[in-house]
Order: C-alpha cells, then sequence, then structure tokens
C-alpha cells in the first residue's frame, strides 16, 4: 500500500514539474526565457540534495525522486528547449550550475577558515555537509552537461532514421542518457556516501519509469498544445513537427532561401555558394563533373510581342522541363534573364552532351509560345577537370561554347573541340 501510494506520488511531482516548465517554455516570449532558466537552475540543489539523502519506497525498488522525477525532468526539459531554440540558449543554464556550483565548493572552503560562533544549541554550520554537497553538485552538473550534449546529439542521429518521429526519438534519448546518467550520478554516490549497489538498480528503474511518464506528457504537449498554437497561427497540421532541432530549422531554412522567385530553382547566389563544392568533391572522388549552360534562344522577341507575363510562363515550362530530366544529384541555377546553368556531379563529358541535346529536343518539341512557335534553346557544355579543375573555369568553357551555339546558328548543343550537335 505505501509502495504504491509513493508512487502515485512519484506521478503526481512528475505531471507537476513538467507542468509547471512547460508552461514556462511556452510562454517564454512573454515572460522572458528567464524566467524559465532560473526556474530550471534553482531546483538544482533540491535535487542534488534529494538524490543523496531522500529515498522512498517504489514497488520496482528504492528510489530518489531528485534524481528519478527533477533531474530526469530537466534533462527532458533541456532537450525540449532545444526543440524551440538552439543550442547556444542550452548551454546558458548549463555553464550557469557549472559555475555556481563551483562557487559553492570555493566558498564552503573559505568558510571552513572562519572560527564560528554557535548562537543556537545544537545548530552549528555543517560545513563538511556543505562541501559535500557542493562536490556532489559540480559532479552533477558535469554529467548534465555531457547529458545535454549526448541527448541533442542523439537526437539529431536519430532523426536520420525517425525524422517525423518526434515522440520516439524523445522517449529513445531519455532512455539512453538517463541509464548513462544514472552510472556516472551513482558513482559519486558510492564514492561520497556508501551508497550500496541495490540502489542503482532501483534507481535506474525509477527513472526509465520517468521517461515514460514524461514521455507521454510531450506526447500530449506535442498534439495537443502545439498543434493548436499552430492552428492559430494559420499554418498546416503538417507543419506541427517542422521546426525539430536548429540544424533541421537551419537546413529547412536553407532549403527554401536561395531560391528564384519566378521558377523555383536555385538563384545566382546560391549557384555561387554550391557549385564549386560541388566540382571540388566530385574532383575528389575521382570523378567528372559537368556544367550544362542554356539560353532561351530570342526570348526578347517573346517578350516583345507577348509581354513579360508570357515570357515568364515560357520560362517556368523550361524549368519544368529541366526538372524532369534532372537526376535528384543534379542541380539547376537561374543564371539570370532567360540563363539556366546545371551542374551534373559523375557526369563526363560525353554524357553531358547526351542529357544536353535531350533537352534541347524536349523544349524544342513541347514548349510553345501563345502563337504555337517553338521555343529553342542554345547550350554549352563543359566538363571538370577536362576544361578545368574549378567551377569558375568550367563555366567559363561552357560559356564560351554557349556563345559559339548562339553564332552557329542557335538550336543546338556545344562541346569540346569544337564538337556542334545541330538541332
Amino acid at each position: 500500500m505505501m509502495e504504491a501510494f509513493n508512487l502515485l506520488l512519484f506521478v503526481v511531482e512528475a505531471v507537476g514539474y513538467f507542468t509547471l516548465m512547460v508552461t514556462l517554455l511556452h510562454f517564454r516570449h512573454r515572460l522572458g526565457l528567464g524566467v524559465f532558466l532560473t526556474a530550471l537552475g534553482v531546483m538544482h540543489f533540491m535535487e542534488t540534495y534529494l538524490a543523496a539523502s531522500f529515498y522512498v519506497a517504489l514497488p520496482f525498488g528504492v528510489a530518489s525522486p531528485g534524481s528519478s522525477v527533477f533531474f530526469a525532468g530537466k534533462l527532458m526539459m533541456i532537450l525540449m528547449l532545444y526543440l524551440q531554440e538552439d543550442a547556444a540558449t542550452v548551454r546558458q543554464p548549463i555553464y550557469g550550475l557549472l559555475v555556481g556550483n563551483l562557487l559553492t565548493v570555493a566558498i564552503a572552503w573559505i568558510l571552513q577558515l572562519h572560527l564560528t560562533i554557535e548562537l543556537s544549541p545544537g545548530h552549528a554550520a555543517d560545513l563538511n555537509f556543505l562541501r559535500e554537497m557542493g562536490w556532489l553538485m559540480v559532479w552533477g552538473t558535469a554529467l548534465l552537461y555531457l547529458d545535454s550534449l549526448g541527448i541533442i546529439l542523439l537526437y539529431e542521429r536519430l532523426g536520420r532514421f525517425l525524422k517525423r518521429k518526434v515522440i520516439w526519438r524523445f522517449m529513445i534519448c531519455g532512455l539512453v542518457l538517463l541509464t548513462f546518467d544514472q552510472v556516472g550520478f551513482f558513482g559519486a554516490l558510492y564514492y561520497f556516501l556508501d551508497v550500496p549497489l541495490s540502489a542503482f538498480w532501483d534507481g535506474w528503474r525509477a527513472k526509465m519509469f520517468a521517461v515514460g511518464v514524461y514521455t507521454v506528457l510531450f506526447a500530449i504537449y506535442q498534439v495537443y498544445v502545439r498543434r493548436g498554437r499552430v492552428a492559430t497561427g494559420a499554418r498546416s497540421i503538417s507543419d506541427v513537427f517542422s521546426d525539430l532541432t536548429f540544424r533541421e530549422r537551419y537546413n529547412d531554412l536553407l532549403e527554401r532561401t536561395g531560391r528564384d522567385v519566378l521558377t523555383g530553382v536555385y538563384d545566382r547566389a546560391r549557384m555561387e555558394m554550391e557549385a564549386p563544392v560541388m566540382i571540388r568533391e566530385s574532383l575528389r572522388l575521382g570523378q567528372f563533373a559537368t556544367v550544362v549552360i542554356l539560353d532561351a534562344d530570342h526570348f526578347k522577341d517573346v517578350n516583345d510581342q507577348f509581354g513579360h507575363l508570357q515570357g515568364d510562363e515560357v520560362l517556368k515550362a523550361i524549368t519544368k522541363r529541366l526538372g524532369n530530366i534532372l537526376r535528384s544529384s543534379d542541380r539547376i541555377f537561374r543564371f539570370g534573364g532567360e540563363e539556366f546553368v546545371a551542374v551534373c556531379p559523375g557526369t563526363d563529358h560525353d554524357e553531358g552532351l547526351l542529357f544536353a541535346e535531350r533537352l534541347r529536343w524536349t523544349i524544342a518539341t513541347s514548349v510553345r509560345t501563345p502563337d504555337g512557335t517553338p521555343v529553342t534553346v542554345s547550350i554549352g557544355v563543359a566538363t571538370a577537370d577536362e576544361d578545368g579543375a574549378s567551377f569558375q573555369s568550367v563555366l567559363t568553357a561552357a560559356d564560351n561554347r554557349l556563345y559559339q551555339a548562339k553564332k552557329s546558328g542557335r538550336n543546338c548543343v556545344v562541346g569540346r573541340s569544337g564538337l556542334v550537335i545541330a538541332g
């Protein structure tokens, strides 16, 4: 009966802690993030004190709420903070705790030099206890720092396999890192306080149970609270879990930036950032990399005769054909106006010429102006490292061949050695 009652209190404590901390985290933009971080920090002494001296009987053994409920909850809160902020923000409470605990130990050593006076009988200052607790807190904070790094790295690594399974990732990270923490913190308890080995397994089972409770609460928060907030912000439900981690948010932002507004392909700034890397990586792997530059023929006439809106539709049609023909490893960039550049890693010159000719033929036979006139393109092709070892040199060679294609009557592909594939 006592064990069941303690377990009920155990769950109530976890629910209360989670509810309070998530409320502070959820309203951090109104209250300020400092409120959440301060609340997280002031609990550290009590967590350490309870973990060292306060134990209760549970159905699965003897455990301390300080370690199993509050410390486990703190680590899960740090992961939730990371999901909604970034690593730089997460470091703030951890560094603050570490500095504060080191200061506690230093002050405890200095205070021992005082000649104290006992004003109330039986209530002398217990400096040994203060110093002992200080070292435990320092060790606990050092473990918390490692736990925090580990839980973030593991969460990101799991994202490769469970990208949309946020709740599963949350639970797995808690199980793994709190197991690691139990090993490390129990070693300190055993060294400083001679805590018996049986407490290790009891505490571990209690932490695993706590992870289960926090996972259920996290799932409720994700499904009901976060979803409700997303709905009021006019975001789609499919976007509920879009901002998973800082790196995932960064990659998502990067994917949506550097794109041409009209056609949706990457723009010139993105080309200057990515294309040189693609060329270098291909050469590093001992592969060719081909650059294809194309220009819509007589495009000014299209704009003059039918207007810029119709000219825009022609450009969209061209980029659609490019997207259908390119491989997933290739990249297409809008170079400027009616010019586009495709970078094709792992593609030799002959393959690049075949690709370019297929593209020229596809556009000439499927893209039309409003009066039914076929739209044609002129294409220049160059390959690294035969035409240069840098993107700029290969692009220059391809651009020169595009100029040759224009001089050769347009609607054709020009490759190396003056080779011309006519339409």
